[in-house]
């Protein structure tokens, strides 16, 4: 099961995108989870007495984990039952609350659970019966980092980053420079601060993450009209862009139904 919901704390709009729950409760069930890249990382908490393992590497993830921007295709798979709690963090909150540099955090994981034993909300995620309240746990935590933080987000790049989402990655580096009275190697050097992959590339993986939505849409058939509304070049670069960030070409996406169903709308 995977349900989505806004959280509902004002003190955590400006980092939280979204929640997002994943949740299976047959014994028997050997379940695998694709992860593609969306553009935003996240804080993951996961109850699996299995274990949660990162497929290729055969690592299994510890229950309180920061996940980084995930330009590679993944695959989690774990045994039996499990529920796996994820917070979709903005790139900046990274850096700004727990003091990560994004980019050292690129298909990759940073282990968290040394702040359940320093932080007194934590302490009780654990032991909490419900999904809502371990919601609230991890919540109240981020909440009280985000209070204590000292640092501040670049607010040019913030900038960025809703100019590239509101205009769907179709947007070139010259535009974003120009709007933000930077010049390129500068703006590139903070992009990269903030976010981990230059604009450029979050460009792409935003344009990624659109087509995508289409494509999941039974009534989007063409996959050539979706290259072109999502501003690629030909179909011939936009198979070649899809397949680079999943693994598969747009074709065979459509024909793994079970695959598709795990990735979150």
């Amino acid at each position: 099961m995977i349900t989505g919901e806004r959280t509902h704390s004002e003190n955590l709009l400006p980092y939280v995108n979204d929640i997002l729950v994943f949740e299976e409760k047959n014994q028997n069930a050997e379940t695998v989870l694709p992860f593609f890249a969306d553009g935003f990382p996240g804080i993951v908490f996961n109850v699996a007495p299995n274990g949660l393992y990162l497929q290729h590497k055969n690592k299994r993830l510890s229950d309180f984990f920061l996940y980084g921007q995930t330009i590679n295709p993944i695959e989690l798979s774990v045994k039996g039952t499990y529920k796996l709690i994820a917070f979709q963090i903005f790139p900046f909150a990274v850096r700004v609350l727990l003091g990560v540099e994004p980019k050292i955090l690129n298909d990759d994981c940073f282990d968290l659970t040394g702040f359940i034993e320093q932080n007194q909300q934590l302490k009780n995620l654990k032991k909490a019966e419900t999904t809502k309240r371990q919601i609230k746990i991890i919540s109240l935590f981020l909440e009280e980092i985000a209070k204590n933080s000292s640092l501040n987000p670049d607010k040019s790049i913030l900038l960025a980053i809703n100019l590239i989402v509101q205009f769907k990655g179709k947007i070139s580096v010259s535009e974003l420079r120009n709007k933000l009275f930077l010049t390129e190697r500068t703006l590139e050097r903070r992009f990269v601060k903030e976010v981990g992959v230059t604009p450029k590339v979050f460009c792409k993986i935003i344009q990624f993450q659109n087509s995508l939505a289409q494509i999941k849409n039974e009534a989007s058939n063409s996959l050539t009209g979706i290259a072109y509304e999502n501003g690629f070049s030909d179909q011939s670069h936009f198979i070649k862009t899809f397949k680079k960030y999943t693994g598969f070409t747009p074709s065979e996406f459509q024909h793994l139904p079970a695959l598709a169903n795990f990735i979150p709308e």
